[in-house]
């Protein structure tokens, strides 16, 4: 796991060097989680969770006009809930992830634009309890938690220049998540919708 977290923290370090973008988003996850196996469906159906996403990446400019690729470190919160009148149950967790995407804008006026992107998030555990009416188990061994999450994801966003250097984002996204490494009859997955609101530095 360590070696993990200093991979892509040197890769990002690395890209910032030639990077025309910076930028730092933060916002609020919506999960829902969908539960597979062959054994009975759970007695208490998941609800929707909310949490925290950080976003911390560069962009780069392409030779078609108005497109770049964008690569980003992220560390998502990805929730969920469920409960009967006598019980309660909670999963609380922390995903680290890199990520790439290809991004579009379009100048609406000189002080604000809007962008489009999509792209594929790549993550792993590093944090997970289960609450169970007190009793806590550590989802991060637990197989249908650990390893690897491929999430494909959208998203837009509306631009508020401050000046040439630096400008405001406010945006909305939406993924869905996937355990790669899972091969048990017990399957979990996830959509997640976010808004995100977001520092951006343009470096020459």
């Amino acid at each position: 796991m360590r070696k993990r977290i200093l991979l892509i923290i040197a890769l990002l370090s690395l890209s910032f060097a030639q990077s025309q973008e910076l930028y730092f988003l933060t916002g609020s996850n919506f999960t829902k989680y969908e539960f597979a196996s062959n054994a009975p469906t759970m007695s208490m159906p998941l609800q929707s969770g909310t949490g925290m996403t950080y976003e911390i990446g560069y962009v780069r400019p392409l030779p078609e006009k108005g497109f770049s690729y964008l690569f980003a470190v992220t560390l998502n919160n990805q929730n969920a809930l469920a409960g009967i009148a006598a019980t309660t149950y909670e999963w609380s967790t922390k995903y680290l992830g890199g990520q790439s995407a290809l991004q579009y804008s379009y100048t609406i006026t000189p002080l604000l634009s809007v962008s489009a992107r999509g792209g594929v998030n790549v993550s792993t555990i590093i944090y997970g309890k289960q609450n169970l009416d007190g009793a806590i188990l550590d989802l991060v061994h637990q197989k249908e938690f650990k390893g690897l999450w491929l999430s494909p994801f959208m998203g837009v966003q509306t631009n508020f220049n401050l000046s040439q250097s630096n400008y405001l984002s406010l945006g909305y996204g939406y993924s869905g998540g996937m355990n790669l490494s899972n091969n048990s009859d017990e399957r979990l997955s996830f959509t997640t919708q976010q808004i995100q609101f977001g520092i951006h530095f343009n470096v020459n």
